[in-house]
């Protein structure tokens, strides 16, 4: 499963629990102004999950997973969901197969910025 797949499944997640997820552009508004990243924040007590087009999709993907994790991860303990998004969502990313061709894809620290 690439990348963008693995982000498209977690989307369909977030969707289906009722987590909210906002796209950027993550282009900077300004000369010297630093670029949106993905990130999860609260806005007027609601809670948001930001996704900045300007992350590659391992970043948004680190993002995204550990917010689910956080919110809604009993929602998710009853479904069945494929072992690659499981160890998404166990915070670790999955490793590639022996002789596979995708390489390893670390998941974006619940901290970073």
């Amino acid at each position: 499963m690439s990348p963008e797949e693995v982000l498209e499944r977690l989307l369909e997640l977030a969707h289906e629990t009722g987590l909210p997820v906002r796209f950027v552009s993550g282009a900077p508004r300004g000369e010297g102004e630093p670029r949106a990243a993905s990130a999860v924040c609260r806005v007027r007590s609601e809670l948001w999950v930001v996704l900045s087009g300007s992350d590659p999709a391992p970043a948004r993907i680190g993002v995204l997973a550990a917010a689910l994790r956080a919110h809604r991860g009993q929602e998710l303990e009853s479904r069945y969901l494929p072992p690659l998004l499981r160890e998404w969502l166990a915070g670790g990313a999955p490793e590639p197969p022996s002789g596979g061709r995708e390489p390893t894809i670390p998941p974006r620290g619940e901290n970073s910025r």
